[in-house]
């Protein structure tokens, strides 16, 4: 797998979801746009669903719940991460990343463009709340 960059500011949930489809970000975000999903609509990094709709519309099983993050070992082998989490105004939001085990190597592919490397390893400064495991 590799790291998908968001051409939005507010495109991390579409660039994660494109990574696990392994389609371009343009790609993932006509899709997304077709199921009426935005990267300017709050819901898609403060709920669950957009994401969830539109990796089933990739064919991309995940599971039906959020599991508390414990430790980097103890995840899946794919999974996305909720990390940045915070609360504005009551409301949750956070920044959607995909981790990944492959070969016995664990990343995580983050999206945002401003970053040196969007292939992480400098796990003790990501702090995940919680993540959603990626079936297939």
């Amino acid at each position: 797998m590799e790291p998908v960059i968001q051409e939005e500011p507010t495109g991390c949930g579409i660039a994660a979801s494109a990574v696990l489809a392994g389609v371009s970000y343009a790609g993932a975000k006509k899709k997304a746009n077709a199921l009426g999903i935005y990267a300017a609509d709050t819901a898609l990094w403060s709920e669950t669903e957009h994401i969830r709709a539109l990796l089933r519309e990739f064919g991309i099983s995940v599971s039906p719940k959020e599991t508390p993050f414990k430790t980097w070992e103890s995840l899946p082998d794919k999974a996305l991460l909720a990390i940045k989490w915070r609360t504005e105004h009551g409301k949750s939001f956070w920044h959607w990343v995909v981790f990944t085990r492959e070969h016995g190597e664990a990343k995580v592919l983050d999206s945002k463009k401003t970053l040196k490397s969007n292939t992480r390893k400098d796990f003790g400064r990501i702090k995940p709340k919680w993540y959603i495991e990626v079936s297939n």
